[in-house]
């Protein structure tokens, strides 16, 4: 159509590209850690939570009339240093038979367990700090972050007098 006056038909409405519907957006699921309690998790998530810190596999002391529990730098026989790992994991309650299970019934009563232990952060209803491997991605961050006892801990056969090696771990409490 020439000159004034209104347009019809088809080439009267500007073509708009509309938008394409945006998806529902569905809410983030919770991490495992967060979802769950220790007792309801699969065994590859319970195992999943040790972060390869080491502490759990160094000798300690229990004061018999105290209770006061006392740490040492020295390393189970099955512990590999610095890999922070345990040499024979499978069968390690019939090698080292003093080598405690955790479970999610005793993790509340272990009190040697470090602050920093996944285990009694979920049991306690606290988050997973940043340099566990769950949360990093990366089982290295650990050590990275001085956390595990990667170049602290001595193997047991060189120890000698296990109590000459007690030492004070709260340095690393304060990284978590």
């Amino acid at each position: 159509m020439k000159g004034g006056g209104c347009l019809s038909g088809p080439e009267a409405l500007p073509i708009i590209a509309m938008p394409p519907k945006a998806a529902p957006r569905r809410k983030k699921a919770e991490p495992f850690w967060r979802a769950k309690k220790l007792e309801e998790m699969f065994a590859d998530e319970w195992e999943s939570l040790c972060d390869g810190c080491g502490r759990c596999c160094l000798h300690k002391f229990e004061d018999e009339d105290t209770g006061e529990i006392s740490h040492t730098r020295v390393a189970c026989r099955l512990l590999k240093l610095p890999e922070c790992r345990c040499a024979d994991y499978a069968a390690r309650k019939k090698k080292v038979h003093d080598c405690e299970t955790l479970t999610a019934t005793n993790v509340p009563h272990l009190r040697w367990l470090p602050p920093t232990c996944a285990y009694r952060l979920v049991y306690e209803g606290k988050d997973l700090p940043w340099w566990h491997p769950l949360v990093s991605g990366d089982p290295e961050t650990v050590h990275a972050a001085g956390i595990s006892v990667r170049g602290r801990a001595i193997p047991e056969r060189k120890a000698g007098n296990i109590e000459h090696h007690i030492v004070d771990w709260s340095d690393l409490e304060t990284k978590a």
